[in-house]
């Protein structure tokens, strides 16, 4: 049966502790109020979180950048809000397990473990591109890490990561298949026809919604019969749960926990996390459809800037040490754009190399300009 995962969000005092100051004991209640808020994760993995969601926020502004340079070809969708979300649900899985993503992937390209300038480089089309350049923005592939793409088509990965799973489930590994989609990719035929194969043949994957609650420029109450979207699960007897998505703590705890049930059992699941997305669907989208009532409460509801400060209240982290994770995380982006910039772009003589399978039967891998003999 279906049902509702939340955590408490915690309350800020705003105050922090001088350099060389004491703490009133009001202060230090609060601040064991926050650090017991922030659950039984140490103080390192809190500030790796934080270095990986700032590390996504700067990359995917930079990349914005770029595409107004015209430096980055084709379409680009960004994860600016999805930072917590992205960072929970990578932090749950293992390197070997593999995730299916939509077009807006980047973010979860570099949690994943691809290192950011090979992704910049994959935007700018060049060959040091974890696609070698040849697929852009929206079309990443990394077996190394696992990430199997990826995909321009709306819901055209979700019947390719059920097949993963059930590939898994063949040959008796135990592996775990996390397929992560759009609010609006819920509402097309392929998701429900996944979802009933991963059940009755117990599959193990775990679909992931990211309810931004904008599908392009249509809000999900407008869109869908059912706008609280985990409850779909239900209608094939599968878990669903909905999570916090601006909660980076609350995300991982949900995904881990269903990512290890179905690893240690094959049952799917579908984790749908709310979080509102800050642009437009594309960097090429206005968002003019967005009220600015929306826009402030996306503004205000930053997951980047609420995890920086709810670390600071903690203790976890001071003004200090918050800075020079920022400025680490400036310094790989610029690195990053360098390096894509510095990197040479495909031959054109290669472009048909990874269109065909070798060998192909009937000389079917003649290109298109070569002569007729």
């Amino acid at each position: 049966m279906a049902e509702t995962a939340t955590r408490s969000k915690p309350t800020s005092s705003g105050s922090k502790s001088r350099r060389g100051g004491t703490r009133s004991s009001g202060n230090r209640a609060q601040q064991t109020q926050e650090k017991a808020a922030l659950g039984s994760e140490s103080p390192e993995q809190l500030r790796d979180y934080f270095k990986q969601m700032s590390l996504i926020r700067r990359f995917e502004e930079r990349a914005a950048q770029g595409y107004t340079q015209a430096k980055v070809g084709g379409y680009c969708h960004l994860n600016l809000g999805e930072e917590a979300t992205v960072v929970g649900l990578m932090s749950s899985l293992r390197n070997s397990d593999y995730l299916f993503t939509n077009y807006r992937e980047h973010g979860y390209a570099i949690a994943k473990g691809i290192e950011p300038r090979r992704v910049m480089a994959e935007l700018y089309g060049r060959t040091t591109g974890t696609s070698k350049g040849l697929g852009g923005s929206m079309h990443m592939f990394d077996t190394e890490v696992g990430l199997l793409g990826g995909y321009g088509i709306v819901g055209g990965q979700i019947p390719l990561a059920t097949g993963a799973a059930l590939a898994i489930d063949y040959r008796g590994d135990d592996q775990v298949v996390m397929c992560q989609m759009g609010d609006g990719t819920t509402n097309i035929g392929a998701f429900h026809e996944s979802l009933n194969i991963a059940a009755l043949w117990k599959l193990p994957v775990v679909f992931v919604v990211i309810n931004n609650y904008l599908g392009m420029g249509t809000t999900v109450d407008r869109s869908s019969a059912e706008s609280e979207l985990y409850k779909r699960a239900v209608a094939y007897r599968m878990h669903g749960e909905r999570v916090d998505g601006n909660d980076v703590l609350a995300v991982n705890e949900a995904s881990s926990r269903l990512v290890e049930h179905a690893r240690k059992t094959g049952e799917p699941a579908v984790l749908e996390t709310v979080s509102y997305r800050m642009k437009g669907h594309s960097v090429v989208d206005p968002a003019k459809y967005r009220s600015s009532e929306d826009a402030q409460a996306a503004r205000a509801a930053d997951p980047v800037t609420a995890f920086r400060d709810q670390l600071v209240s903690a203790g976890v982290l001071d003004e200090d040490g918050a800075s020079e994770i920022e400025q680490t995380v400036q310094t790989e982006v610029d690195e990053a754009v360098a390096f894509a910039d510095e990197s040479p772009h495909p031959d054109p003589s290669n472009l048909f190399d990874y269109t065909y399978a070798t060998p192909v039967a009937n000389d079917s891998r003649r290109l298109p300009a070569d002569p007729v003999f």
